[in-house]
């Protein structure tokens, strides 16, 4: 699978910028906040394309008013949403700017109408939020579009990641990518549950990632130690430019530490290795072996008096210590010359 011209198959750990509600109404901000996030390393940037009545209805029942300890409190939704959307006129900019300076660019779009849209910018994959997995026909929609489709399981049930798999692969679309998500803002360490990125992928099979919306950068890279090859996180070039998704995004310094680490994480994985290799073969030269610790006559014995297992490694392997206990030399021996299997 690829996004873009990135390919999976390499292994390496695709990291996504997350811009959302980001650009707190500016253009110019989500400009630069697209180029900081090039000169961070993300492979891209990401926008989400919807408007309050896209995604909801102005109304201000209670069932439509945000509560519970969320960071949107008192809010309705179509307030909330008319203050974070991303305005569709930029998206033809937007697009061209990421493209012009060799970033990656797609995004989430919230109904079919969006994804209509969006299908002019020739977006190189498609993102499912949280949020949306339980939209079957928005799902059904963009999986017959045949680009890679990125899902947040963060709300789901088992059974609706089921689903959503089977949906996909109905419409001729196996290009899907599963990311374990804690659909909190800030997400609690002890909620991330990180071990779920192996079961996910070992039990449906696709390509798994991370939509992290925890504080720092210690569970995306520990999630690329679990497996983890898509990673998500909100960008911001300065909190203090404020907005709905500020107080859980991360900087431009700390991004870059993120992605940094992430790719030495992918470094220290590797691969599954014991063969010798020509610089572990030259450094056996510092293990230990055995080697005469006292001049020794022809017929003598060897015993743990005259011999000993020490540093460096050209003389008989140590293994053999026992063996050797006991025989007799064939030859006189002088104060550290090495064993060899002729020796006895």
């Amino acid at each position: 699978m690829k996004i873009g011209d990135f390919d999976f198959s390499l292994g390496n750990v695709y990291v996504i910028a997350e811009l959302s509600a980001n650009h707190n109404g500016s253009l110019e901000i989500a400009k630069k906040s697209i180029k900081a996030a090039k000169e961070c390393g993300a492979n891209a940037i990401k926008l989400q394309t919807y408007t309050a009545d896209t995604i909801t209805l102005n109304c201000k029942n209670d069932d439509f008013m945000v509560d519970g300890g969320t960071l949107w409190d008192g809010k309705n939704l179509y307030e909330l949403y008319e203050w974070a959307s991303t305005p569709w006129q930029w998206h033809e900019e937007l697009f061209a700017y990421a493209r012009e300076i060799g970033i990656d660019i797609f995004s989430s779009p919230f109904d079919k109408t969006a994804v209509d849209f969006l299908e002019q910018f020739n977006p190189s994959a498609y993102k499912i939020a949280s949020f949306e997995i339980t939209d079957y026909e928005l799902i059904r929609y963009v999986a017959s579009k045949r680009k890679p489709i990125i899902i947040s399981t963060g709300i789901a049930t088992l059974e609706e990641i089921e689903d959503v798999i089977d949906i996909c692969k109905k419409e001729g679309n196996e290009d899907i990518i599963l990311l374990k998500c804690t659909s909190s803002y800030p997400a609690p360490l002890e909620d991330a549950n990180l071990n779920t990125i192996a079961d996910m992928k070992k039990r449906f099979g696709v390509e798994v990632g991370f939509s992290d919306h925890t504080l720092g950068s210690t569970a995306p890279i520990m999630a690329v130690t679990l497996g983890a090859k898509v990673i998500e996180k909100h960008f911001i070039l300065d909190k203090s430019i404020g907005g709905p998704d500020a107080e859980f995004s991360m900087e431009k310094d700390d991004l870059a530490f993120m992605i940094k680490s992430i790719r030495e994480a992918q470094k220290l994985q590797g691969t599954i290795d014991y063969e010798m290799n020509d610089k572990r073969k030259k450094n056996r030269k510092y293990s230990r072996s055995l080697y005469v610790c006292k001049d020794i006559k022809e017929g003598e014995e060897f015993t743990n008096e005259n011999i000993k297992s020490v540093r460096p490694g050209f003389g008989l392997h140590p293994k053999y210590l026992n063996e050797i206990l006991g025989k007799k030399a064939k030859k006189d021996y002088k104060f550290g010359d090495r064993l060899e299997k002729d020796s006895f």
